[in-house]
C-alpha cells in the first residue's frame, strides 16, 4: 500500500514538474517572440542598415539626407524607401529604382534603363556593357534580345498579351541579377512592384532578409523574383 502511495505521489510530483517546465518554455517562447516584435527606433533601423553596408552606393554628399529620410519614412510611414534626387526619378541611394514597365516594354526603354542601371554597376566596379540589341515584330510576336558583357538575354519573346510590360519586367531583372551572379556579386535585384509605379531594389540576401523582419509585409516590401515569375503565370 505504501508503494502504491509512493508512486502516485511521484506521479504528481513529476506531472506538477513536467506542467511546470512547459509553462516555463512557453513563457520563454512567448517572451522571445515579443523581444523578435519590438519594434527599432528610427535611429536603431539606420544603424542596422548601416552595418549592413546598406548606404554603400551613397554619394557623401547625400548620406545625411538620405539616412535621415530612411529614418523619418520607418518611423512615420513604417514604408521601405529612400530619397529621391531634387524632381528626378532617380534615388540617392542608388539602390532604388523606378521601372516604368509600359516604358521598359516599348522600343528604346530598355537600353534607357539598362544605362541608367549602368551607374550603380559601376559604382560595384562591374561590368555592364550594353550591346547588339536584336528587334523582330509581325502583328502578334516580338521577338527583342540584347547582349550584355557578350552573353545574349531575351527581353520578350512572346505572342503579345495582357502581360507584356509585367513579362519585360521579370527579364529585365533576371538578365541583370544573372550578370550580378556571374561577377560573382552578392547584391541581387529584388521587385517591388510593376507596372506604370514599377520598383525595384538592389540588396544583398542579409539587407533583403533584415527588411522582410523589420518593415510591414505588404505590397510595398520587396519580395523574390519567384513571386512576381508566379503572378504572370512564368
Amino acid at each position: 500500500m505504501k508503494g502504491i502511495i509512493l508512486g502516485f505521489t511521484l506521479f504528481v510530483l513529476v506531472g506538477c514538474n513536467s506542467k511546470a517546465q512547459n509553462t516555463t518554455d512557453l513563457n520563454q517562447a512567448g517572451n522571445e517572440q515579443e523581444q523578435n516584435n519590438v519594434q527599432l527606433t528610427g535611429a536603431q533601423l539606420v544603424l542596422e542598415l548601416e552595418k549592413l553596408n546598406f548606404f554603400n552606393l551613397t554619394e557623401k554628399e547625400d548620406l545625411k539626407a538620405t539616412k535621415a529620410e530612411f529614418e523619418k519614412s520607418y518611423i512615420e510611414l513604417n514604408y521601405f524607401g529612400g530619397l529621391m534626387k531634387g524632381e528626378s526619378m532617380l534615388f540617392t541611394d542608388n539602390r532604388f529604382y523606378f521601372i516604368d514597365t509600359e516604358t521598359l516594354f516599348e522600343v528604346g526603354g530598355l537600353k534607357e534603363y539598362l544605362e541608367t542601371v549602368k551607374k550603380t554597376f559601376d559604382k560595384l566596379n562591374l561590368k555592364l556593357i550594353i550591346s547588339e540589341e536584336f528587334s523582330h515584330q509581325t502583328e502578334k510576336h516580338w521577338t527583342h534580345k540584347i547582349k550584355l558583357n557578350g552573353k545574349e538575354y531575351i527581353a520578350y519573346d512572346n505572342d503579345f498579351g495582357e502581360y507584356d510590360w509585367g513579362i519585360s519586367f521579370v527579364n529585365f531583372i533576371e538578365m541583370l541579377n544573372d550578370q550580378l551572379k556571374l561577377q560573382h556579386s552578392k547584391e541581387q535585384f529584388y521587385p517591388i512592384s510593376s507596372g506604370n509605379d514599377g520598383r525595384m531594389v538592389l540588396l544583398t540576401k542579409e539587407q533583403f532578409e533584415f527588411v522582410q523582419a523589420n518593415y510591414p509585409n505588404d505590397k510595398e516590401q520587396p519580395k523574390e523574383i519567384s513571386v512576381l515569375k508566379k503572378g504572370y503565370g512564368l
